[in-house]
């Protein structure tokens, strides 16, 4: 009986020991995310927690007709950085006439919180990305001169002007045509390709004497490449 029970302890020593070994060994821990510490990594982090606003560029009091932009602010009686991001649209030549501003504290841990916001809301075309920092390729028709003489200071009237409904066509190396879309009525587009080495060829518009040449453009994953375009109306 002994010699019984000896076994059959064995055995289910033998049985638990290969259940043992055949389980997956444990996740490794996520490691923590890298603390915040310059305004550089408040600003990514705001990002991060909005994909639209990817690509934003930080304010200029000098720049006419700058709609999107971000401030970074220490806080150091909290430890936090306060970014403040707006969002304009609407004849941002003169201002905008509509904006969206937030303010949101972003602490040493990277935890961001919105302090305040107001504003309406914002349509998908005045976004700095409105396809979230996806993959492929966005840019920006514009048109110009709009006057015939070049005016010190520059006269916000006299700014390029977007060039809606524009075709714009992407091809590979090959020279195949590989997308084909339009331009919106704030002279934006976006063409959601793979991958790759490609060219940018915008296609002629009616009214414009000039059309903008082919663009060669390298598209990385996650990363929306860019890729502006100038039309010429022919004013002199």
């Amino acid at each position: 009986m002994t010699t019984i029970r000896a076994v059959l302890l064995t055995a289910a020593i033998a049985l638990i020991a290969a259940g043992c070994a055949a389980l997956p060994p444990p996740p490794s821990p996520t490691p923590a995310p890298a603390p915040v510490t310059t305004p550089e990594d408040a600003i990514a982090r705001v990002i991060a927690a909005e994909k639209r606003l990817t690509g934003i560029a930080p304010h200029d009091p000098d720049a006419i007709g700058q709609a999107n932009w971000y401030e970074v602010k220490r806080a150091s009686s909290v430890g936090a950085y306060v970014v403040t991001v707006r969002i304009g649209w609407g004849d941002c030549q003169a201002q905008c006439i509509n904006e969206h501003v937030w303010h949101q504290a972003v602490s040493p841990d990277g935890t961001v919180k919105v302090v305040s916001e107001a504003g309406p809301p914002i349509p998908e075309e005045a976004w700095p990305d409105p396809k979230g920092g996806r993959t492929g390729i966005r840019g920006k028709a514009l048109a110009g001169p709009v006057c015939p003489v070049e005016r010190v200071p520059p006269d916000p009237a006299c700014a390029p002007r977007p060039v809606p409904g524009a075709v714009v066509v992407v091809r590979d190396a090959s020279g195949a045509d590989v997308d084909r879309t339009l331009t919106g009525a704030d002279g934006t587009y976006f063409s959601a390709v793979a991958p790759g080495a490609y060219v940018v060829e915008a296609q002629s518009v009616d009214g414009l004497l000039g059309t903008p040449g082919p663009q060669n453009v390298v598209v990385r994953e996650g990363i929306p490449s860019t890729v502006d375009l100038s039309y010429d109306t022919g004013i002199r």
